[in-house]
């Protein structure tokens, strides 16, 4: 008999009990029911008008029964929670703040480039150097005019613009597993007849934001998704990483996103992320708090690297072949389909830009590579 892998933290089941990680900050397990999930972390940064939420998790009932109940435990109600600060634009994380903004009429802060779907809704936006901004701010550099960045903060309430269609690489329309398509089809609905909540503080790159009575950096690090944020603390050493950096496993990176090549977006910001100072406490948004963040960015990188490796290897055996006869050699059969073609196909986009790697056209309008 097949002896059974151990479970990664990131699996595990929400535990109802409250913990302070750091300063002022407390650790609340969310229920999730996604493949290889077992909960969120939803963060409370506390300060004397009550406080602030790092991803308050799904739209679903029994989260937010969840997320009272952590709140209560801390002597605190929905009502106090002044703010709701959303990573990235996925529903584990962006999803409850409609109910809590509800309760509370307080402030929502996501990046500016926040939308939910291949297309962003149209809103003021700045060059892509905002990326850059964290980075120029502490080695002394000039960043843009205040102007430019205040027009990229105007609010706005995202809409839905879901994939429809054939996929940039000729395939069919991603589809997720049928027990995943069976857990989320409520959620489906529920996404249907809310409303995101407007984004009342959109934010950029370098910006910061005072949490828990102390100044957290806004840290843009796209690749999960085109808007992920991290928040950076210098002075308590904490790092609060989202989905960018998680402590066991390799965040999703999609080929059907907006940047032309997401992998090598994702590489940067593990870069940037692991030349930041001053990070004694990483906090994850699934999984355990650990320390090392500039470790475990190298460790990702090297996955990936490796990944890189298998794709080149494929292709000697191959010859030219389109995105799933890859995807089909690169995963095994539990795993093909659409997500396993996105991520192949972020793979190949990433070496044919490199230069590594050859693109044509077939007759089926499908992309063939030739490495």
């Amino acid at each position: 008999m097949e002896s059974q892998k151990p479970r990664r933290q990131e699996q595990e089941s929400a535990r109802e009990e409250v913990t302070e990680v750091a300063k002022d900050v407390l650790r609340m397990e969310l229920p999730i029911s996604m493949p290889g999930l077992g909960h969120v972390n939803c963060y409370a940064l506390l300060d004397s008008e009550g406080a602030a939420l790092v991803d308050p998790g799904l739209p679903t009932a029994s989260s937010f029964a969840a997320l009272r109940s952590r709140l209560s435990q801390a002597g605190l109600a929905v009502k106090d929670c002044h703010t709701v600060v959303v990573t990235h634009s996925h529903p584990d994380h962006f999803g409850g703040a409609s109910r809590v903004l509800e309760e509370s009429g307080g402030k929502l802060i996501a990046h500016n480039s926040f939308h939910m779907g291949m297309g962003a809704p149209e809103k003021p936006e700045v060059s892509v150097d905002d990326l850059h901004a964290h980075e120029d701010s502490e080695a002394g550099r000039t960043p843009e005019p205040e102007s430019e960045r205040a027009k990229a903060r105007a609010p706005f309430t995202p809409s839905s613009s879901g994939f429809s269609g054939k996929t940039p690489w000729g395939g069919e329309k991603p589809r997720p597993p049928f027990k995943m398509r069976m857990r989320w089809g409520l959620m489906r609905m529920l996404g249907k007849a809310m409303r995101f909540p407007t984004i009342t503080h959109p934010a950029l790159g370098g910006d910061v934001l005072r949490l828990a009575g102390r100044e957290f950096f806004v840290v843009h690090t796209p690749g999960h998704t085109e808007d992920h944020i991290c928040l950076h603390d210098p002075a308590e050493e904490v790092f609060l990483a989202g989905d960018h950096v998680l402590p066991s496993i390799t965040p999703h990176i999609s080929g059907l996103t907006l940047d032309a090549d997401p992998l090598k977006a994702f590489f940067d910001s593990l870069d940037r992320a692991a030349a930041l100072e001053h990070v004694g406490q990483v906090l994850p948004a699934h999984g355990h708090p650990f320390q090392d963040l500039a470790a475990r960015c190298i460790a990702i990188k090297e996955h990936h690297d490796d990944r890189l490796e298998q794709v080149r290897d494929i292709a000697r055996e191959l010859g030219p072949a389109n995105v799933e006869a890859f995807m089909k050699r690169l995963f095994k059969e539990r795993s093909w389909g659409g997500m396993a073609e996105s991520e192949t196909y972020a793979h190949l986009e990433h070496l044919r830009l490199m230069g590594n790697a050859e693109r044509h056209t077939d007759g089926a309008k499908q992309f063939i590579y030739t490495l």
